[in-house]
């Protein structure tokens, strides 16, 4: 491809491959001095349609980021646990609410709307996610005792679905998911989910409509649109630093 792209004097990549809507870099640096060039240019990866923000750099690295936040590697903030803060936190523990931890690295395509052939082969873009052995019992101890698992977000409960069979197996995992949840399929791990409102036409939406679906006697499309409709009625806000709905 010998394509390149200057982001400062010392860095560099070179685009090594090509895959539809996405492509892959190899850096000249690597390490300590790559990340702390990373630290000092980058900017904060919000969502395309947030524009024109009075916000500094700075405001907007705290203000675009979750408290459980802790590894590199996310293109974006798992935007459901936004609303979350250590208050909030501490008084959900306080009512005997158990937390547990997936490490997420959201990918670009989460803004990328879907296409025929998505749909066709039910595979999404991949993203990174790790479930740990702690999680997994917690999961299954809760399960067992009549408890509820609620998701925080659509890319945890991608995750947990798409490691279904290690979770019922007590077992912990780390690897990639491109599944691509649709209508008709069901939820095995999830039993309620907390997320914001999303962008139309896209792979988020349908795993909504799925999980109404799979949880409930209603057509999954309509009742979301049911849904969305009373949300614009109500002005509701929408998206990444908007409102948050809860699917019991």
């Amino acid at each position: 491809l010998s394509e390149k792209i200057f982001f400062s004097q010392s860095l560099q990549a070179e685009v090594v491959k090509k895959d539809g809507k996405n492509g892959v870099l190899k850096f000249n640096l690597s390490g300590n001095v790559f990340w702390q060039i990373v630290n000092k240019i980058g900017k904060t990866p919000i969502p395309p349609y947030i524009k024109n923000l009075e916000l500094s750099e700075r405001e907007l690295k705290s203000k675009y980021q979750t408290v459980f936040a802790e590894n590199f590697g996310s293109a974006a903030a798992p935007t459901a646990g936004l609303h979350f803060t250590s208050e909030l936190i501490g008084k959900l523990k306080s009512s005997g609410i158990q937390f547990a931890t997936v490490d997420l690295h959201v990918g670009l395509g989460t803004f990328f709307p879907i296409d025929e052939n998505e749909v066709k082969a039910k595979k999404l873009h991949s993203e990174v996610y790790s479930i740990p052995l702690e999680t997994t019992k917690k999961i299954l101890t809760t399960k067992k005792s009549g408890g509820r698992i609620f998701a925080v977000g659509t890319t945890v409960a991608r995750s947990l679905e798409s490691a279904s069979s290690e979770i019922s197996s007590e077992k912990s995992f780390s690897g990639k998911t491109d599944i691509f949840i649709q209508p008709g399929d069901k939820f095995r791990v999830v039993d309620s989910l907390i997320t914001n409102f999303h962008l139309p036409k896209s792979s988020l939406m349908m795993l909504v409509a799925a999980f109404i679906e799979s949880k409930t006697n209603f057509d999954g499309r309509e009742k979301l649109l049911e849904i969305y409709k009373y949300a614009i009625n109500e002005k509701y806000r929408f998206y990444s630093f908007g409102d948050v709905m809860l699917l019991i």
